[in-house]
């Protein structure tokens, strides 16, 4: 059995979703297209992919960031990613709504999106999120994580869900084993007063203020308290931690 596993994380500004994204097993290849992987304290590398293949891993690193200012370095890295010849253990895509919006300005520029537009931005956005999810099957290294992290807003149900532009959006939460809203919450310190303290959580069972949902057979609680990929990723296979061991 592959110990592989699709995540979509979506959730307010500034709650945490690049924090969260990078509890993933390292080594990370993280796509960023909203400069947030700067502030985190790991040990990271630099790529490129437009300009040659990823680095090899060595032990030195543990995120290779790639920032991604033109669509065209979103298809330059799957392309290097499809080939198998690479290391990483996971892949973050920060964030597929920004991303979005970089395959926006390559079809249209500053200009209106007409009607056949937004069929062409459907069915690449499309071929570009199930493209990066399907390399959790590649036949020869598979990646083990991928991790899809969306901006979140709330829809005329008074529902907050992963926010896409067009009709990917309500397609977009069939595609990965966990849909989970990242938020974080105000607790009572010892005394029992609330001072500011706050615990993040990841609500990850079906519920009518935020779009979340598993497939994993309820390995995971409904609510995650200080949600961690990587250990997420053991509760989900349990086989993990005792190779660990």
């Amino acid at each position: 059995m592959i110990e592989t596993l699709s995540l979509l994380v979506h959730g307010d500004s500034k709650v945490g979703k690049t924090t969260l994204a990078a509890t993933s097993p390292v080594p990370i290849l993280a796509l960023d297209a909203e400069g947030g992987w700067k502030f985190l304290p790991l040990r990271m590398i630099q790529w490129d992919p437009v300009t040659g293949p990823p680095p090899v891993w060595d032990g030195t690193w543990d995120v290779c960031h790639v920032m991604v200012r033109s669509w065209a370095t979103v298809g330059y890295a799957f392309q290097w990613l499809n080939t198998g010849q690479h290391n990483f253990r996971s892949l973050v895509v920060d964030s597929i709504s920004e991303i979005q919006r970089r395959l926006k300005e390559n079809l249209v520029g500053t200009e209106a999106m007409k009607m056949q537009d937004w069929g062409v931005l459907l069915s690449q956005m499309d071929g570009v999120i199930r493209g990066f999810r399907d390399l959790t099957l590649h036949p020869t290294n598979p990646v083990q994580v991928v991790v899809f992290i969306a901006e979140t807003r709330e829809n005329n149900k008074g529902k907050w869900i992963p926010y896409m532009q067009g009709a990917i959006s309500i397609s977009l939460p069939y595609w990965v084993d966990v849909v989970g809203y990242l938020f974080a919450q105000d607790v009572p310190n010892a005394e029992g007063q609330f001072d500011g303290t706050k615990v993040r959580r990841l609500w990850v069972s079906p519920n009518e203020v935020a779009q979340a949902g598993e497939r994993v057979q309820g390995r995971l609680p409904a609510v995650v308290d200080y949600p961690n990929i990587t250990n997420m990723l053991i509760a989900v296979y349990p086989s993990l931690q005792q190779q660990a061991q």
